[in-house]
């Protein structure tokens, strides 16, 4: 799993309707060292709890009933009672397509995980939002992690997401979601 790190200092809350899985996750995360560990099968159960602990990263179900992990993200994320909207947030999903994984990233999804998931995958999330954590971006439509996940050598701008427009009348789209990796374990 390469280099390791003491994570027993951080608190994780994990949101999964499916008791199994949550055993699961719970079972890994104590293997990474992990000693407190909230669990919620609901979103609102799990909002509630979150509002009453300090929670370093949150794991959620993208599927969940009554609010998934959508809506509880971008709850965390815009709420006037989230305590910290800057959570990292890692969502669990059996739907990896290109839609599901843009709606996770469009509700302030940090990181993302394709179930059946594995030790090496949820440690990688976990310690890539500790040694890599994205400046955030508030805008009319979000508020969440950078979405962009890679640097442009070649761009030449003041800013990164303003266009130099001298020359041309429209910007290029940007694939945002190229480095988004959703293999499973081998």
């Amino acid at each position: 799993m390469g280099k390791q790190y003491d994570l027993s200092s951080l608190s994780f809350l994990v949101i999964d309707d499916n008791n199994y899985m949550l055993s699961i996750i719970k079972t890994l995360l104590k293997g990474f060292g992990v000693h407190r560990i909230y669990e919620a099968s609901d979103a609102a159960e799990a909002f509630e709890e979150f509002q009453n602990s300090q929670m370093d990263v949150i794991i959620v179900d993208y599927s969940l009933e009554t609010l998934d992990g959508i809506e509880f993200s971008h709850l965390v994320r815009t709420a006037n009672d989230s305590p910290n909207p800057y959570v990292p947030i890692i969502m669990l999903t059996a739907h990896s397509e290109r839609q599901k994984v843009e709606e996770a990233r469009d509700a302030g999804v940090t990181e993302f995980l394709r179930k059946p998931i594995c030790a090496s995958d949820l440690y990688r999330r976990i310690i890539e939002v500790i040694e890599r954590p994205r400046p955030f971006v508030r805008s009319k439509s979000y508020f969440g992690p950078e979405r962009r996940r890679r640097d442009d050598e070649n761009y030449r701008g003041q800013e990164r997401r303003k266009a130099n427009l001298q020359n041309t009348e429209e910007q290029t789209p940007v694939d945002v979601t190229a480095e988004i990796t959703t293999d499973a374990c081998a």
